[in-house]
């Protein structure tokens, strides 16, 4: 089967390329929802987290206060790498899990951070969503309600959008929110399709 990783900064659209994918019924499996269904109650990773960044990242009903850990690794690089050292793995196993049960010709791996974790080699195609920096502020100011200066931080511990650029196999390039974008996706899907028999 064909993967195709889908990857761009925060605020690009992945989430809306993604959902048009799943319209079309190909198999999207996404790392920001593994990573999340990790750090449930109940779970190892939530323990582990709470061991090593103290008992205060938990809120009162024990669920990870992602607010606050936010805060902490987009403001210190060495704690940012010792979360992603404790999530990656997991996620990547999960991924491997998820794409054993798949049946499709091709599938999506939606993976924000793709080169930052440096797992190119686990797809076959880099899909890259971008859009300029100042529509990602924007648009991640209005969803998230954070301030320039956070949005911006969280901007540069990703690897710059030429650098994705230059990396991509297939590029999308999503500054307007337009009915194009559907038709551009349909075109990818055709080529991912009939890439996907060669392969056979």
């Amino acid at each position: 089967m064909l993967k195709v990783g889908l990857t761009g900064g925060i605020g690009c659209g992945k989430t809306t390329v993604a959902r048009i994918f799943s319209q079309l019924a190909i198999p999207v499996i996404d790392a920001d929802e593994i990573s999340h269904q990790l750090v449930a109650i109940g779970q190892p990773a939530l323990a582990q987290i709470q061991q090593e960044f103290g008992a205060d990242m938990l809120g009162k009903d024990g669920s990870l206060n992602r607010k606050k850990l936010g805060e902490l690794i987009f403001s210190d690089l060495k704690q940012k790498q010792k979360l992603e050292s404790i999530l990656h793995p997991l996620v990547y196993q999960a991924i491997q899990a998820e794409l054993k049960q798949l049946t499709a010709p091709y599938c999506i791996i939606c993976i924000p951070l793709l080169f930052e974790t440096n797992m190119s080699h686990f797809v076959d195609r880099v899909l890259v969503v971008d859009c300029p920096v100042e529509i990602q502020i924007e648009r991640v100011k209005n969803r998230d309600n954070l301030t320039i200066e956070r949005i911006q931080s969280i901007i540069d511990t990703q690897v710059s959008r030429s650098f994705r650029i230059e990396k991509a196999d297939d590029l999308i390039e999503n500054s307007n929110t337009d009915d194009k974008l559907a038709e551009r996706i349909k075109k990818l899907h055709n080529l991912y399709l009939s890439l996907s028999t060669c392969r056979d």
